[in-house]
């Protein structure tokens, strides 16, 4: 039941609005994610920009060449997608390409979110 109001609350209320961690820690926590993505629009690093990501379906962004996985996953990055995701990407989208094992600590997870929410 609570998956269910969480997906209904998600198609309503605005992103960002939903993103309950601290978008100053998530930015620190998102150092280690720098490797790989950037944060400008239009700039991809090995993984896409994560410019805009809150709210883009996966697999989109153009001009980057995503796994067939992930194109093919359906997915639409909300929070709770996002926070799935990050905790184990592999068992989220199996076959995706990205190797990061993860973020174990759900508030990592909460505000790398939040801080992406604030990249458009």
């Amino acid at each position: 039941m609570r998956l269910a109001w969480t997906m209904i609350v998600a198609a309503l209320v605005p992103a960002a609005a939903l993103a309950q961690g601290d978008p100053a820690k998530g930015k620190a926590v998102f150092a280690r994610c720098m490797a790989c993505h950037q944060t400008v629009a239009g700039r991809n690093g090995l993984g896409p920009s994560l410019a805009g990501v809150v709210g883009r379906k996966a697999g989109a962004l153009p001009n980057y060449a995503y796994s067939a996985a992930m194109t093919k996953s359906g997915l639409t990055w909300t929070p709770l997608a996002l926070d799935q995701y990050l905790a184990k990407p592999a068992v989220k989208v199996p076959g995706t390409k990205m190797a990061f094992p993860g973020l174990s600590v759900p508030a990592d997870r909460d505000n790398v979110i939040a801080y992406l929410a604030t990249l458009k």
